[in-house]
């Protein structure tokens, strides 16, 4: 392939031909065909984002893949999404290797910065400066080889969760599990208990920046093949206790925004969410459930191994590449600092804690 020619549009702009050919592609990755890399998932962050581009990267006329990105001042860019996205990348056909510097000229940017970069990214695979695992389960044989397997890894895991579930059922009232729900009120519930539970953390809640609260609820009427947004709440006496949002394409469920009633925290109602719907998503056809990003011990519970994603920034030389060089990579090499040693891990969280609790005052 000789030097493509890349054109640069916003989300909206796609065309017909270019949301088919996308989606496509993406399909091809199955069964790793992540949601967060669908055509859909670029044009709801459009609707929210006006900063969103697409670089069509073409092999005369013919479009041949598609590069998300957001660009900000002085050609900083991002990975579409980023702060909420589980997935990033370029979405390419089979074969076309991508120049990377040659596509953020092309799209006016100095910098291109990425957290959860999936591993067959190979073009900008060398800028990673941290790889981190994100647990999945491997539901490819379906639900009940897996539970076999959650009994042999942990059989005191699966039966304090079923005697829980018991538990609930008898002291606070039957149980309803709705895998794909579809009451707006029950998806406002489920980002107040998030919200709280960032604040009571110490995190930044993501639900204060009012472009996220309007992707999620737009992506949650979303019915897309290859992205649809899945609600699953666990009802007991018909009122909400666990729910999870998150995004399926045919043959991959990516978790993304989990939490539970806190009232009826001793019943693990979360863990029996999850059963539920594990059971649920292998059911409907999903390969692979991913955790995303991050250490968690339900995580480590629930797994069946650990996908790769990876962070860092790709830099074209020049005093915008500096500048971004500048602002981000102390920060980032502090964190990793604090991430790789546990002594100073715990201290931040325990910080993190006590600004929760005084936020909660």
């Amino acid at each position: 392939m000789t030097t493509p020619r890349i054109d640069v549009v916003h989300p909206r702009d796609l065309t017909t031909g270019d949301l088919c050919l996308w989606n496509e592609l993406h399909a091809q990755a199955a069964p790793v065909a992540n949601p967060f890399m669908s055509a859909q998932f670029t044009r709801s962050i459009g609707r929210v984002r006006s900063d969103a581009r697409v670089a069509i990267v073409r092999d005369g006329k013919e479009p041949v893949g598609y590069f998300p990105y957001q660009r900000g001042r002085w050609g900083h860019g991002r990975a579409i999404g980023f702060g909420v996205s589980d997935c990033q990348g370029a979405v390419v056909r089979p074969g076309v290797e991508l120049d990377p510097h040659h596509l953020l000229r092309a799209c006016s940017l100095s910098a291109w910065e990425f957290n959860h970069l999936e591993s067959s990214q190979k073009a900008f695979l060398p800028y990673a400066t941290g790889q981190f695992t994100s647990p999945f389960i491997d539901l490819r044989a379906g639900f009940e080889p897996y539970e076999n397997h959650l009994r042999g890894q942990s059989r005191r895991f699966l039966k304090t969760a079923w005697a829980q579930e018991r538990r609930m059922s008898r002291d606070i009232g039957p149980l309803r599990f709705v895998y794909d729900e579809k009451d707006p009120a029950a998806l406002h519930t489920l980002i107040a208990w998030k919200s709280a539970h960032y604040r009571r953390t110490g995190r930044r809640d993501p639900f204060t920046q009012p472009w996220i609260t309007q992707l999620v609820l737009q992506l949650a009427d979303v019915t897309e093949p290859t992205c649809a947004g899945v609600l699953s709440v666990l009802y007991a006496a018909d009122r909400p206790v666990a729910a999870h949002f998150g995004l399926r394409s045919r043959t991959v469920f990516s978790c993304w925004f989990p939490s539970y009633d806190r009232t009826a925290g001793t019943f693990s109602p979360g863990r029996i969410l999850y059963l539920r719907m594990i059971e649920a998503a292998a059911a409907s056809g999903i390969h692979v459930l991913d955790f995303g990003r991050g250490a968690a011990a339900y995580k480590d519970a629930f797994k069946t191994g650990d996908l790769l994603v990876h962070e860092g920034a790709m830099r074209v030389a020049g005093p915008g590449a500096a500048l971004h060089w500048l602002r981000r990579e102390p920060v980032r090499a502090a964190h990793r600092v604090v991430r790789d040693h546990p002594v100073l891990k715990g201290a931040a969280v325990r910080t993190l804690e006590a600004v929760g609790a005084v936020r909660g005052r």
